[in-house]
């Protein structure tokens, strides 16, 4: 009888307890369709839609509140996608009502490559932030609303606002400078594609082609499948590679010790954003940062070494 009433305890435990230490891990920092649609009652989760405002009026996740994409990745002097100043960024996150301690959920669409990397380069603005859990939904509205025909909603979700009382995290950003005192040191990444990294072709808004000089290739565009794979192009959507294939494309370039500093950097650090985010968040790289200048500050600065 005494075994019978130890055995009971025990299932209570399991029952009761162990679903909330479940629930305490959070989300994954890739975040299925599957998984997001079981935490969408969750209070503590924040579904984040950074898609236009039409759009997000159009319809989003059920509970999702808007934020465009250019409030957290706006323009800075003559360069593109860099980071809002710290007060702007403080104001937005208390209308917001997102805290530190938030569980922030990043959706967009996955139709263009730009549009692939938004969530991971806002991502990246939330950890700045000091946002401690921040995740991205693998395979965008594309998979949730036209691929599975989820629920939508098209009720515009008014958070209540609140101070903003984060300590920012500025050791996940690189400056020229920086990057400068860090060549021959550090592991410095290039997310652009091959004929990029090589020098064969450049952006118009980058002065000069060619790389970082010691930088080695992980690009980008590498991470995602089409979903489900075979459909023409205009009827799918993107998601990320598993994480077993993620790891074995990062640790082929930068290796497995996970304690070495990684700068990653693209043409303005929003394409690199998605392997800061795989690599620091994903796979636990404890010390990588982005370059958010990247190529299109570097390549205008005479002292800048660039290869080829």
């Amino acid at each position: 009888m005494r075994r019978f009433e130890l055995l009971r305890v025990l299932l209570v435990f399991l029952l009761i307890v162990m679903p909330a230490a479940v629930l305490a891990q959070g989300l994954s920092p890739i975040t299925s369709t599957d998984e997001l649609s079981k935490s969408l009652n969750d209070p503590t989760v924040v579904v984040l839609d950074i898609r236009k405002v039409e759009n997000y009026k159009a319809g989003h996740i059920p509970g999702a509140i808007g934020i465009f994409y250019n409030s957290l990745a706006p323009g800075k002097g003559d360069m593109q996608n860099q980071l809002p100043e710290d007060d702007d960024l403080i104001d937005l996150l208390s209308e917001s009502g997102i805290q530190p301690d938030s569980q922030v959920v990043v959706y967009g669409t996955t139709g263009t490559g730009a549009d692939r990397v938004n969530v991971t380069r806002v991502a990246w603005t939330l950890k700045y932030a000091g946002l401690q859990k921040v995740s991205v939904l693998s395979g965008g509205m594309e998979k949730w609303s036209v691929r599975e025909e989820r629920e939508l909603s098209t009720e515009t979700v008014k958070p209540k606002s609140k101070d903003y009382e984060g300590t920012f995290n500025k050791g996940v950003l690189a400056t020229k400078d920086y990057v400068k005192a860090q060549i021959g040191k550090s592991i410095i990444v290039d997310t652009r594609e091959p004929a990029f990294f090589s020098g064969e072709q450049k952006l118009p808004f980058v002065a000069k082609a060619g790389r970082i000089k010691g930088a080695v290739n992980l690009p980008t565009i590498q991470v995602f499948d089409k979903y489900p794979p075979g459909e023409h192009m205009e009827q799918c959507c993107w998601t990320y590679k598993d994480v077993d294939a993620l790891k074995n494309m990062a640790t082929g370039v930068v290796g497995n010790d996970l304690t070495k500093e990684i700068i990653v950097y693209c043409d303005s650090g929003r394409v690199a954003s998605t392997w800061w985010f795989i690599l620091s968040e994903v796979l636990g790289y404890k010390n990588v940062k982005n370059y958010d200048g990247s190529m299109e500050e570097w390549s205008k600065d005479e002292t800048a070494p660039i290869e080829p």
